[in-house]
């Protein structure tokens, strides 16, 4: 951003046509809207005393007249519009001024010749239509014969709207007077526009931008813009209100995007590449820092590209108020960098006047500093999940056919995942993530996972997935496409990262503001259907890093997770501790697969409310299913009380095919099939309220078969009165007795 201001004579020259007119010479009475000496209608003579062509009309089309380039320069004060067909050459500086009215129509091309002295520019009052399509959008470029950047000015458009460099500023470039009070103010309509070469410079400090707004009001459309290889900031806002949506700067050699002197607009949809400084420079005023209007935006869906060498975001002189939700990087060094001596910008990120939610860190280049804020907020960055501009680093879908320079892969083969996730976030099937940390899904937040998805974690017990009180996943996994969390590791073992973890409302009998035993997230409560989202063919491998030999982490834990959660075919494959568990709730878990669980393969407690179907065990190291009711008071209500039909386990297991433990609970098992095991229920013989349970009656098994024992083989370990809980009888189990069930096929590992 440039401060200094052009005090050159703007050029007024005649605008030269060259048409063909009839062969007598009569001047065609077609109005330019461009008067030469005494004309009165295209170039064709007047008193420049320039005779016309001899020319035959084309065939078919009507036009005698046709013409196929024509020089842009000087003034145009009333209606103008330009010829698709025609070449343009832009040969001087071309002025809108009040009144004028120039519109573009689909795929015109105007080629500019001549540095700093060859731009276009709208006057307050005036208006500019540039109506591309994605399919021919208009172009303005430069006429070099190897074009770069800087071979000529750029755009330029002055609006009447509120600034806060005064109600009568003058222009960077092209010493027009610009803003006022006017919020609403209209300069015409820019879509599908691309301008490229631009920044032509007077000096070091004085250069045109690929496109300039200086108080351009909101009554202005600016969609689908695309500076590319500019000199200068690809594209800028000088105070006003008019909103920027849809935009790409590309190769810009100083900032991507710019605003600042109170802009009061939005942007949606940015995607930024290239950039020599800041991906977004977002300032209030370079002159005097906390003047008013103060730049007030809200940003969303933002790609910033690098490498850059002033951050993806320099919030300077003043910063401003800045709200930016679904911030991607890829290959940045910087995330937010601020000035140490600018007490402005430090006092507004103190007041919380600096928001930044979802901004993901990709591919970040070593050194990765988040910030380099030093002051004692340090929280206005919150991580997450991001798609930016729509297709995290590569070209969104929108840019498609009107740009120019953008790689266009569908998706970056891989992508870094951590922070926090406070909005609606999807990921690509398409891209491997790879979990580098902690990523939790917070109260509003939402993380959809479609089916294909591969997430890759790193890090032990610092590489886990939570979902917090009020937030939601949705894993859309499908059985030839399951969703997959895994280890990243090169040669995957147990315990090489964390988890899934979810916490929900529904009741425990351990409190309804309980912490949960990893992550440290609250859990409980009396929401009974809490919704936590859907988990539908879902795998996760290598789970259960330990912090010590009492804490760690399941393959997917439930804590007070509600019955209006769907839990459907989830595989916990070689994981380190328990492969699925349930603490309290109300949630039901349905086709549920624990293969090679070095602790037990289901477990639950704490008031456990829910019921299950459909469970195929093998390989726990311990029980194939663990249910209790509280290991701190085992008689604490509400009981863990539930009906489990259709299950297997197979053997070997070190403590049984059900331990009845901790108090055990009211448990009502039909259809229950074991293979290989060398003992049927464990039960303490000093679990006095699991014992009083049994003798009430409240645990009953029926149809429970046990195939091929081990030596040694006991039905039961409890030594009480009542002998007759389990009825012996034959099953299938989860579907096939011991061999994998059929609607395990395709999704599940290990079987």
């Amino acid at each position: 951003m440039k401060k200094s201001i052009l005090k050159s004579v703007a050029f007024l020259s005649i605008v030269t046509l060259m048409a063909s007119c009839s062969k007598d010479e009569t001047p065609n009475t077609d109005n330019d809207g461009i008067q030469n000496g005494n004309e009165t209608g295209i170039d064709c003579g007047g008193s420049t005393g320039v005779t016309c062509p001899d020319s035959e009309p084309s065939e078919g089309d009507g036009d005698t007249n046709a013409n196929t380039s024509e020089n842009l320069e000087g003034e145009l004060s009333e209606a103008k519009t330009l010829d698709a067909s025609k070449a343009y050459n832009l040969t001087g500086s071309y002025i809108i001024k009040d009144g004028g009215k120039l519109t573009i129509p689909a795929g015109t091309v105007i080629i500019a010749t001549g540095g700093t002295s060859s731009y276009i520019a709208v006057a307050q009052g005036g208006q500019i239509f540039a109506n591309g399509t994605a399919a021919n959008p208009v172009v303005m470029t430069s006429g070099a014969a190897n074009p770069t950047s800087s071979d000529w000015g750029g755009l330029v458009l002055c609006g009447k709207a509120p600034t806060n460099v005064g109600s009568t500023a003058t222009s960077e470039v092209g010493d027009l007077t610009y803003g006022g009070t006017v919020s609403d103010d209209n300069s015409g309509v820019l879509k599908y526009l691309r301008v490229e070469y631009t920044g032509a410079a007077f000096n070091s400090s004085k250069e045109f931008n690929g496109v300039s707004f200086f108080g351009v009001g909101s009554g202005t459309t600016v969609e689908y813009v695309q500076s590319y290889n500019g000199g200068d900031d690809g594209i800028e806002f000088f105070g006003g209100t008019v909103n920027g949506k849809y935009l790409v700067s590309t190769n810009s050699e100083d900032d991507g995007i710019d605003f600042a002197d109170g802009w009061q607009g939005n942007g949606e949809y940015w995607y930024i590449s290239g950039a020599a400084k800041a991906g977004i420079e977002g300032s209030n005023n370079g002159d005097n820092s906390g003047v008013t209007p103060l730049t007030t935006t809200t940003l969303s869906n933002i790609t910033v590209v690098g490498p850059v060498t002033e951050g993806a975001l320099y919030f300077k002189e003043g910063g401003g108020k800045f709200t930016i939700n679904n911030f991607y990087t890829k290959g940045i060094n910087l995330g937010v960098k601020v000035k140490d001596t600018d007490t402005d910008a430090a006092n507004r990120i103190e007041a919380g006047d600096l928001k930044i939610t979802n901004m993901q860190f990709a591919s970040p280049e070593s050194g990765l500093e988040k910030t380099d804020y030093t002051g004692a907020t340090q929280n206005f960055i919150t991580e997450g999940v991001a798609t930016g501009a729509g297709n995290g680093a590569a070209a969104p879908a929108w840019t498609a056919g009107w740009t120019k320079g953008l790689e266009t892969a569908a998706a970056a083969s891989s992508e870094n995942l951590e922070g926090e996730i406070t909005a609606e976030v999807t990921l690509d099937a398409n891209v491997e993530y790879l979990l580098t940390a902690s990523l939790i899904v917070k109260d509003g937040g939402k993380l959809t996972i479609p089916a294909g998805t591969v997430i890759k974690a790193t890090g032990g017990t610092s590489s886990y997935i939570a979902v917090a009180q009020g937030g939601q996943i949705f894993a859309n996994g499908t059985a030839a496409n399951p969703v997959v969390m895994t280890s990243g590791a090169a040669n995957p073992t147990s315990s090489d990262w964390g988890g899934l973890v979810l916490c929900g409302k529904a009741p425990t009998n351990v409190g309804s503001t309980a912490t949960s035993e990893v992550g440290d997230l609250t859990y409980g409560g009396t929401v009974s259907d809490d919704n936590s989202g859907v988990l539908k063919y879902l795998r996760v491998e290598y789970t259960g890093a330990a912090f010590n030999s009492s804490k760690e982490f399941n393959g997917v834990s439930f804590f007070g997770v509600g019955s209006g959660t769907t839990v459907e075919y989830v595989q916990s494959y070689n994981g380190g501790d328990d492969g699925i568990e349930f603490f309290g709730g109300t949630v039901n878990g349905k086709y549920l697969v624990s293969t090679n669980s070095e602790d037990d393969g289901i477990d639950f407690a704490d008031g456990w409310q829910g019921n299950g179907e459909y469970w195929y065990i093998s390989g726990a190291a311990k029980a194939g299913i663990e249910g209790s009711n509280n290991g701190d008071n085992s008689g604490v209500t509400p009981l863990t009380t539930t009906t489990l039909s259709n299950i297997t386990v197979v053997g070997p297991v070190t403590e049984g095919a059900l331990y009845f433990k901790e108090g055990g609970g009211k448990f009502t098992i039909n259809n229950f099939y074991t293979k290989g095991i060398n003992l049927g229920v464990k039960v303490k013989d000093t679990d006095t309220d699991a014992a009083n349970r049994i003798e009430a009656g409240d645990l009953k098994i029926t149809n429970m078969q046990f195939d091929a024992p081990v030596d040694g083989y006991k039905t039961t370990d409890y030594t009480g009165a009542t002998q007759n809980f389990i009825t012996v009888g034959e099953n299938t189990g989860a579907g096939n007795s011991a061999a994998a069930p059929a609607w395990t096929a395709g999704w599940t590992k290990g079987l």
